[in-house]
C-alpha cells in the first residue's frame, strides 16, 4: 500500500502530452518542462507560474524522453526528466524536495571507434527572462558586477539579477570533481543567454564507455543574494563539508621586522629571535581577545633558487633564519598557547634542481616536450605518479610532525598543471590541457589537484587547518579546492596602500588594502559555508592612515571573514593595537552586503544575530571613494523592520547617532567607515552597543532580558581582563515616560571576585542614553542587572 501511495504522489507531479510531447515535473519551488519535439526545456516558478528560463538546449540530439523517479545520495528522492540521445549519451533535468534548484546532469557516451578526448564541453545553454530589458539587469560573478553582455565569464557561478528588486537567477556548478565549471552570459537581439561550460584539459573516454560530467544548479529567487547563499549551502551538502572552527592569527609575510625583505617591504618568514618575541607578545596582548596562531611564511626552507621560492620544504635552511630547525620554533609558539603555522608550496618543484636529476619522471611536460614550468610556480609535479604521491603524503606528515597544525598551501594552481595568470578574476583561456598525459592518463587537471589536496590531508591528519592560497593565481583552484581546504585566499596579495577600486592596478608583488574586499564582496556567500574567505591581512601599523586601518579591519570583522594580521605587533602603539582587539574574534552571525547588485563595490553591510535572546544588528558603512559621501538605504531593503524606529550608536566615534525610521542616511568621510549598532525601540531601556567588539554585543553578550514587573534589564557579558567594558543603553526617554536608573549590580560571585559596575557620568547630547562601566581584573563572564523606575510626568523626547 505504501508503495502505491508513493507512486500516486509521484504521478500527481508529472504531466505529459503525448501529442505535444511535453514532459513536466515540479516541486514546491520549480516546474520544469521538456519539449521532445523541439528538444528544448523551460523552467517556471511553481507559486507564480512565471517562466524565467526559456529555450534551454541540452547538447546532443534527443532520441526520446522519459519521466522517472530520482534518488540522489545527497538530496534524497525527487523526479527527473531523462533525455536519451542518439549517441547513447543521456541528459537529465532533476528536482528534489528541499532543493530550490533544478539540477542539469549529463552522462557522455563514446559510441565511436576511437577514444575521445575533450578539452572543453558545453552541456547546456539557456535563455533567461526576468521581465526586464537586458540593459536594466546585472550579472554578478567572479569578475564582479557587470552588464550581462560585458561579463568576461565567471568561474563556478554566475547570477543575473534586477538591481531594483534583487530578484534573480543563480546558476552555479554544484560539483567540480573532474572539470572546471565556467558560465558565460551574452545578449542576442535583446535576449539574455547563459552558456555553461566545463573545462577539463583532457577528458578521455574509451570506446563504448560513458563519463558523468559536472552537475549544474539553476534557481530563481526573490532575493538573489539568498539564492547564492542557498547555492553555497547546496555545495556544502554535496561535499559533506564540516568546517573547522574559524581561527584568527598572524602571517609573517608582510611584517616590517626580521627575515627576508621582498619588494613590498615585507619580511617574509621573520627569524628565530623575532618570532619568539612576537609570539610571546601576541599571547599576552591578543590571545585573550581571540588571537590563536602564528604562521611562518616563505623563506624558512632550504634549497636553491631557480624559479620562485626555494623548494626544500622537508628541512630548514641550516645557515638561514631558523638554523635550529622548525621543530623548536613550533614548540616555542605552542608554549605560548598558540597554534604554530607554516607556509609551503607542495605541488611543484624545480626540474633544474640537482636534487631531482634522477627524478625527472616526477615532472609534467608540455605538449612540445618541455617541462611544464610557470613563472614563480616552478615545474608542476605529476600528482598521479605513485612516487610523487608518497612524497606529498610524507611531506605533510613531516611538517605536521614538527608540530605545525596550520598549513598555508600556496601555488595551488600548479597541481592542475595550468598557466599562472595572476591576477585572475574573470575567465581567461589558459589553454588548459597543454601537457603530455599524466602517469594516469585518465586523470583530468582538476582531478589531479583535488587528489593532491586529499594526499596532503591524509599526511597531515584531521586536526590540521588547511589554508589554500590563492585563487587569483589561476581561478581553476577556486572550484578545484572546494571541500578540501578550510580557508581560501580569494584574492591576490594585498598591501597597505590605497587603490581606486574602479581602476585597480595589480602587479605581481601585490595590491592595496581594498584588494581583499573587492573579491570578498563578490564571493561573500561562500564564507562560513564552503570555507572561510581569506581576504589577506588587515594592517594597523602607523604607516597606514588611521581611517584606512579602521576601514579594513572593520570590513573583515563585520563581514565575518578570515582574520589575519601581518604588522610587527610588539611595535604597535596602544591605539593601533586596540583596533585589532576590537575586531577579534569573528562573529557567527549572518552578514551580507546590502547594495550587492547596486554597486560595483558595495558600501553597506548588515550583520544580524538572531541566535540570542534578542536580535542584534550592525550596519557597516564603507566609503571607498576619496571624498566624503552620504551613504544610506531604506530600512526594509537593508534587512531591518521597516515599521520600527531604531536607535543607533557609532562604534569608532564612541557616540550615539540620530535614530531613524523607514530609512537611514549617514555621512561617511573619505576612505573611511562607520560601524553602527542599531536596535529597535521597544518601549523600555535596551542594550544597543558595547565597547568590547565592533559588532557591539554579538560576541560578548548573552541572555539579555527585560523584566517588566521589576523594571530590570539584565544580561551576561564576556569580559577580557583589565579591559574596561561599556554597556550603552538607549530607550530611557521612550513612549510617555522617562526611565530612571535606580541601581546597577553584578552577580554576587562576580562582586566577590572584585568585579565592579557603575554608571558613567552623563555626556552632553546623549539624552535618553545611559552608559555603564564594568571592570574585571580577570577574563570572565559577568552577569549584570540594571533596575529602572518610571517618571510618569515626563514627556517623551525621542
Amino acid at each position: 500500500m505504501k508503495y502505491w501511495l508513493i507512486i500516486l504522489a509521484f504521478m500527481s507531479c508529472i504531466t505529459y502530452d503525448s501529442g505535444a510531447a511535453v514532459y513536466n515535473i515540479n516541486n514546491e519551488k520549480l516546474s520544469v518542462g521538456y519539449d521532445d519535439v523541439t528538444g528544448t526545456f523551460f523552467v517556471t516558478e511553481t507559486a507564480t507560474g512565471r517562466c524565467f528560463l526559456v529555450d534551454g538546449k541540452l547538447e546532443g540530439v534527443s532520441r526520446k524522453a522519459t519521466v522517472n523517479l530520482a534518488r540522489d545520495a545527497v538530496f534524497g528522492e525527487g523526479r527527473k526528466i531523462v533525455v536519451t540521445q542518439t549517441d547513447g549519451s543521456t541528459a537529465s533535468l532533476e528536482l528534489y524536495g528541499h532543493l530550490p534548484f533544478v539540477l542539469v546532469r549529463k552522462e557522455l557516451h563514446n559510441d565511436g571507434g576511437a577514444e575521445t578526448d575533450f578539452q572543453k564541453f558545453v552541456p547546456v545553454t539557456f535563455g533567461l527572462d526576468l521581465g526586464k530589458p537586458a540593459d536594466e539587469l546585472r550579472t554578478m560573478g567572479t569578475a564582479g558586477l557587470t552588464a550581462p553582455d560585458k561579463h568576461p565569464g565567471s568561474y563556478l557561478f554566475l547570477t543575473l539579477a534586477d538591481p531594483t528588486t534583487r530578484r534573480g537567477v543563480v546558476a552555479g556548478w554544484l560539483t567540480e570533481d573532474r572539470g572546471s565549471g565556467v558560465i558565460f552570459s551574452s545578449v542576442k537581439d535583446g535576449h539574455i543567454e547563459f552558456k555553461a561550460q566545463i573545462d577539463y584539459g583532457h577528458l578521455r573516454i574509451p570506446v563504448g564507455k560513458s563519463e558523468k560530467l559536472e552537475t549544474l544548479a539553476i534557481g530563481v529567487f526573490d532575493d538573489a543574494r539568498l539564492g547564492e547563499e542557498s547555492y553555497a549551502d547546496a555545495i556544502k551538502e554535496q561535499y559533506h563539508i564540516k568546517l573547522r572552527p574559524q581561527v584568527a592569527g598572524y602571517c609573517t609575510w608582510y611584517s616590517e621586522v626580521g627575515g627576508l625583505t621582498d619588494k613590498t617591504g615585507g619580511a617574509g618568514c621573520s627569524n628565530e629571535k623575532d618570532i619568539a618575541t612576537l609570539a610571546e607578545f601576541a599571547a599576552k596582548e591578543l590571545k585573550p581577545y581571540g588571537f590563536s596562531f602564528v604562521q611562518i611564511d616563505d623563506g624558512w626552507q632550504d634549497g636553491k633558487v631557480f624559479n620562485g621560492p626555494k623548494r626544500g620544504f622537508t628541512r630548514a635552511a641550516p645557515s638561514g633564519l631558523y638554523p635550529h630547525g622548525m621543530w623548536p620554533v613550533a614548540e616555542m609558539i605552542k608554549s605560548n598557547g598558540l597554534t604554530a603555522g607554516i607556509w609551503f608550496l607542495p605541488f611543484a618543484c624545480n626540474h633544474q634542481d640537482p636534487e631531482y636529476k634522477d627524478r625527472q619522471h616526477w615532472f609534467m611536460k608540455r605538449l612540445d616536450g618541455k617541462p611544464y614550468e610557470t613563472v614563480w610556480g616552478g615545474t608542476s609535479l605529476d600528482l598521479t605518479q605513485p612516487e610523487v604521491q608518497t612524497h606529498l603524503t610524507d611531506l605533510a606528515r613531516t611538517i605536521h610532525g614538527w608540530g605545525y597544525n596550520y598549513f598555508k598551501i600556496d601555488g595551488l594552481w600548479t597541481g592542475s598543471v595550468t598557466e599562472q595568470i595572476y591576477v585572475n578574476d574573470g575567465y581567461k583561456d589558459d589553454d588548459i590541457g597543454n601537457y603530455q598525459p599524466f602517469h594516469d592518463p585518465m586523470t583530468t587537471s582538476i582531478e589531479a589537484l583535488r587528489n593532491g589536496l586529499k594526499l596532503l590531508r591524509k599526511g597531515a591528519g584531521q586536526e590540521v587547518f588547511l589554508s589554500g592560497c590563492c585563487a587569483s593565481q589561476n581561478m581553476r583552484s577556486l572550484g578545484g579546492s572546494i571541500g578540501l581546504v578550510d580557508s581560501m585566499r580569494i584574492g591576490p596579495d594585498n598591501g597597505f596602500g590605497w587603490q581606486d577600486y574602479r581602476n585597480e592596478v595589480m602587479h605581481f608583488e601585490g595590491g592595496g588594502i581594498i584588494t581583499g574586499p573587492i573579491r570578498g564582496n563578490r564571493l561573500y556567500f561562500l564564507n562560513g559555508r564552503v570555507w572561510w574567505n581569506d581576504p589577506d591581512p588587515s594592517y594597523v601599523r602607523p604607516a597606514v592612515k588611521l581611517n584606512h586601518a579602521q576601514l579594513l579591519a572593520s570590513w573583515v570583522a563585520v563581514s565575518g571573514m578570515f582574520s589575519l594580521n601581518s604588522d610587527w605587533l610588539p611595535g604597535l602603539p596602544p591605539e593601533r593595537l586596540d583596533i585589532l582587539k576590537r575586531c577579534l574574534p569573528s562573529h557567527h552571525a549572518i552578514a551580507r552586503p546590502v547594495d550587492y547588485f547596486d554597486s560595483v563595490m558595495p558600501r553597506i553591510w548588515l550583520a544580524t544575530d538572531t541566535s540570542q535572546s534578542v536580535r542584534r544588528d550592525v550596519i557597516g558603512l564603507y566609503n571607498w571613494d576619496s571624498e566624503a559621501s552620504l551613504i544610506g538605504y531604506n530600512v526594509a531593503g537593508a534587512g531591518l523592520d521597516g515599521k520600527k524606529t531604531y536607535y543607533a550608536f557609532d562604534f569608532w566615534r564612541k557616540s550615539p547617532l540620530p535614530g531613524f525610521k523607514s530609512a537611514f542616511n549617514y555621512e561617511v568621510p573619505a576612505e573611511s567607515c562607520r560601524i553602527i549598532a542599531v536596535r529597535a525601540a521597544e518601549g523600555h531601556p535596551v542594550l544597543v552597543s558595547t565597547s568590547r567588539h565592533v559588532t557591539q554585543g554579538m560576541v560578548d553578550v548573552s541572555c539579555e532580558r527585560w523584566d517588566p514587573a521589576s523594571g530590570t534589564l539584565s544580561g551576561v557579558s564576556q569580559l577580557v581582563g583589565n579591559d574596561p567594558y561599556e554597556l550603552r543603553i538607549a530607550g530611557l526617554n521612550e513612549a510617555a515616560n522617562k526611565w530612571k536608573l535606580v541601581s546597577v549590580s553584578v552577580s554576587s560571585e562576580a562582586a566577590a571576585e572584585g568585579v565592579t559596575a557603575e554608571q558613567i557620568t552623563s555626556v552632553a547630547g546623549e539624552e535618553g542614553w545611559l552608559r555603564i562601566l564594568i571592570a574585571s581584573k580577570n577574563s570572565r563572564a559577568v552577569a549584570w542587572a540594571l533596575k529602572f523606575s518610571k517618571d510618569s510626568s515626563f514627556q517623551a523626547q525621542f
